[in-house]
């Protein structure tokens, strides 16, 4: 751990710090030539964290560097022009200057741009692109909130071979189901923070009955009337409809009636077909994952919709997972923000796979920003892509990242490595730190305050 912490000021515990993000991972695939940077002698290969990549990604950076080598050789005028150009040089020698051109004409991106995005031998020049997009909406905003993250019971009939939180029945070794008071209390003993949103994600518990669940948010909204409540995958509410014997229309709207707010987006996994037979084969497939979250954009929730990617997915696929999850947007307008999750591959039935590198995660983000032209925010989620990793990501496409979690275990069971919890303080100073402006939301992306 030394050398790649630092202590956050007034925050009281250790931070990462930005410049280990491909180091720290034993990742040796993105790396940039720096002279005499942190700890690194001259000429030295050194890691690419965020304060490098901003410095390479920034707009205007790259120009006002050509500006002056063409002033000292006597070119000033070729400088000038090479400046003007809309289309960086390295964009060009990348091959992206026909995907740079739809974009700067509107033309949207299609599955062969998607691939070839993903083919890009020049990571930072899909960066810029994306970084583009990204300072188009939203300048250097960087979203996060203050939310706590519960899973109330790890029981689960699904037997998702990347899963290493479910355990198969209640008396199984690791299995828990809490009590609604245990689950309460997770919320009354944080009386004194200014949290904005609950997060619930469970197991597919076959045993409890449906009350628990409308009873669950009841409680947290009798406890804190004004928190947001962004409980239940689509995947949990199949599974509601089918067990309980309802319709998923019938189960969102008496779970709306109880106090749910909006829906998360997890359980999407790849909606290609072929993959889900292989590694979610028992539980709601693509299209009914996209009709819940059409139904609960119809009802006038916001949802968000992710894609667990690094594992046996194709790129044609991911750019088709993206393809639907656009195409829907298109229709309702309801998705919030696209999460790239990293397949971990520790504790589980895949632990075989190695796990996504810090490149393909950058990667990832970027293509996303870049298909996505509909969905606002593409989110990095900083437990499942490392700290540093997600503040480098922030030059890749990237927004939001999350926010305090507090309580997670359906990573860190599958081998993450990062903390459970950091405080508004720390995100704050790791997206400044990045070169960004920390901007703490509430779940609909209403300002709470600025950092």
């Amino acid at each position: 751990m030394t050398g790649e912490y630092s202590t956050a000021p007034g925050a009281g515990r250790a931070v990462p710090d930005a410049g280990a993000a491909v180091a720290r991972q034993g990742r040796s695939d993105v790396r940039y030539p720096v002279c005499g940077g942190r700890g690194t002698d001259v000429g030295e290969q050194a890691p690419l964290g965020a304060v490098d990549v901003a410095r390479h990604i920034r707009p205007g950076v790259e120009k006002a560097m050509t500006m002056q080598v063409a002033e000292e050789s006597g070119r000033h005028a070729q400088a000038v022009a090479h400046v003007q150009s809309p289309m960086p040089a390295r964009v060009r020698a990348a091959g992206l200057a026909d995907i740079a051109e739809k974009l700067d004409t509107g033309v949207r991106l299609e599955m062969a741009d998607g691939l070839q995005l993903f083919a890009c031998p020049d990571l930072l020049a899909l960066g810029w692109l994306a970084n583009r997009e990204r300072e188009k909406r939203h300048a250097g905003r960087t979203y996060f909130n203050h939310n706590i993250r519960i899973e109330a019971t790890n029981v689960c009939v699904a037997s998702c071979l990347f899963c290493a939180f479910a355990r198969l029945q209640p008396g199984d070794d690791g299995a828990y189901t809490l009590s609604l008071d245990q689950v309460w209390d997770k919320l009354r003993a944080r009386a004194d923070q200014p949290l904005t949103e609950v997060h619930v994600v469970n197991g597919l518990h076959p045993e409890l009955p449906f009350d628990y669940y409308l009873d669950l948010l009841r409680g947290f909204k009798r406890i804190r009337p004004d928190v947001h409540l962004k409980c239940f995958t689509a995947v949990e509410i199949a599974f509601f409809a089918d067990l309980y014997q309802r319709t998923d229309e019938q189960v969102l709207r008496e779970l709306m009636a109880a106090g749910l707010d909006s829906l998360p987006g997890g359980g999407a996994e790849v909606f290609a077909e072929r993959v889900r037979r292989k590694i979610c084969h028992d539980k709601c497939g693509a299209d009914r994952y996209l009709d819940i979250h059409r139904t609960a954009h119809r009802l006038g929730m916001r949802t968000n919709v992710t894609m667990l990617y690094g594992h046996i997915e194709t790129l044609e696929e991911r750019v088709d997972h993206m393809l639907r999850a656009r195409a829907l947007q298109d229709e309702t307008a309801g998705f919030q923000a696209f999460i790239p999750l990293a397949f971990h591959p520790d504790n589980n039935q895949m632990r075989k796979l190695p796990a996504p590198t810090a490149a393909e995660t950058l990667r990832v983000h970027a293509v996303a920003r870049l298909m996505l032209d509909n969905i606002p925010h593409i989110k990095a989620f900083w437990i499942a892509t490392g700290v540093e990793t997600a503040q480098t990501a922030l030059w890749f496409g990237v927004d939001d990242l999350d926010g305090t979690v507090q309580e997670e275990q359906i990573y860190h069971m599958a081998g993450a490595s990062t903390p459970a919890a950091l405080t508004t303080g720390d995100i704050s100073r790791l997206i400044r730190v990045a070169g960004r402006d920390p901007i703490e939301r509430d779940t609909l992306y209403n300002v709470v305050t600025q950092h």
